[in-house]
């Protein structure tokens, strides 16, 4: 019994070890929730690690949500506090599939796909689908995409003083440059 459940880990880890890995630490997400009228609501994470397994489309991504960068320090300091509680929940990640990916494919020409997966942000799973456009130059992939998040769907709670300075759906994007591994 010991011996067929070391063969199944080792087979597990060489397929895992031979996938054709890329990834990158400095991928670029962005949240925006401006009204207009209003101040901007906009932030920035440049530290954004995202690791995409080229053989099977599965990607997923992490971002320590106290790196997300606001003009306004007081905003990003009540972001921080009240809104994300970065203090219970310090990271938001992603974890999915791009939708007929195939490498081979891929040239300097962007492609258009989708990308399904579960965004866990401020302690709560949704299930998120967005469109991407990716491509391929000099050794790297290029993903870029953005959906809409929903401050409620996450069980953030926007005071009423703001609520009408804030909007509830959030814009999101992502621009990664990814390297082999």
């Amino acid at each position: 019994m010991k011996n067929i459940i070391l063969i199944g880990i080792s087979l597990f880890f060489s397929n895992f070890a031979f996938a054709q890995k890329y990834s990158s630490k400095s991928g670029k997400v962005t949240i925006e929730a401006s009204i207009p009228m209003f101040e901007d609501v906009f932030a920035q994470d440049d530290k954004n690690a995202v690791v995409l397994n080229a053989d099977t489309g599965e990607i997923a991504s992490v971002s320590v949500v106290k790196n997300f960068k606001f003009k306004v320090k007081l905003m990003e300091e009540h972001f921080n506090e009240s809104y994300a509680e970065t203090a219970k929940y310090p990271k938001a990640t992603f974890r999915g599939k791009i939708l007929n990916f195939d490498k081979t494919k891929l040239s300097e020409s962007p492609q258009k796909f989708t990308i399904q997966g579960v965004l866990n942000f401020h302690g709560v799973d949704r299930n998120v689908s967005s469109p991407a456009i990716i491509s391929s130059k000099e050794g790297k992939i290029y993903v870029k995409g953005k959906f809409i998040a929903k401050s409620a769907d996450f069980k953030v709670t926007i005071p009423k003083m703001v609520m009408k300075k804030v909007a509830e759906n959030v814009n999101v994007e992502y621009s990664y440059g990814l390297i082999k591994q």
